[in-house]
């Protein structure tokens, strides 16, 4: 769907439906690094910033946030987040590629409160391709109008590794993935026959494990450069 501007697809429903964000985050392939860097940049303009402005969002953070977005070319707006879902603002996760890049950039050092207006580039947004389901042209420039309203701690969070890693030896286990699903399972309520953990396990270190030794590391699990673990 277009409002969160979607780069990658969500995972099955059959597997994840009531689940936490914390596990939507293993089952979700974590952003890669990407190589070289792109001339073009983001700019910003800041319309409103509140006296109190903290916590500044940072890369992993759960962001909750209303955005407008218009075409350089003609100022059309083809989307407003207020006419979708009821006019609920937005949630996602910060810098993983659920939003375009030029969103994910758009949006960092943010506080609750703050108003901005950027000014993003083809090769942060969709490129030579476009996007006609948003009835964005090809090399498109694109303007969002963004007001956030909210900074939380991502599923991503040094927090939620620790919460895993019982036995805080900055590396998971299929032990403790597989403990932590139990929890997860117990607590959501659903009934699930007994192959559903195996394959959600054997998905989350498909995804995340990736030298194949059997542990998720703080560095494959912490897609977050910022945090430390």
């Amino acid at each position: 769907p277009a409002g969160t501007v979607p780069r990658r697809r969500p995972p099955r429903r059959d597997m994840s439906c009531g689940l936490t964000l914390l596990l939507l985050a293993l089952l979700a392939a974590p952003a890669q690094a990407e190589g070289g860097t792109s001339a073009e940049e983001v700019k910003i303009e800041v319309l409103h910033l509140p006296e109190t402005c903290s916590p500044k969002s940072k890369k992993g953070d759960l962001l909750n946030a209303h955005y407008d977005g218009f075409l350089a070319s003609d100022g059309s707006k083809f989307y407003c987040s207020r006419t979708q879902n009821e006019g609920h603002p937005k949630w996602f996760v910060l810098g993983v590629g659920q939003v375009i890049k030029g969103l994910d950039i758009a949006m960092m050092n943010m506080c609750p409160g703050e108003k901005r207006k950027v000014i993003i580039p083809p090769s942060l947004a969709y490129g030579q391709q476009g996007y006609a389901q948003g009835k964005i042209p090809p090399n498109a420039t694109l303007i969002f109008e963004i007001e956030l309203y909210a900074v939380n701690k991502g599923p991503r969070s040094v927090e939620a590794f620790n919460q895993i890693d019982k036995d805080s030896d900055k590396k998971l286990s299929q032990l403790e993935i597989s403990e932590y699903l139990k929890e997860e399972f117990a607590r959501d309520g659903k009934n699930r026959h007994p192959s559903v953990h195996d394959e959600i396990l054997a998905d989350i270190f498909k995804k995340n494990d990736h030298d194949r030794d059997g542990f998720i590391s703080a560095k494959e699990y912490n897609v977050y450069q910022h945090d430390e673990l």
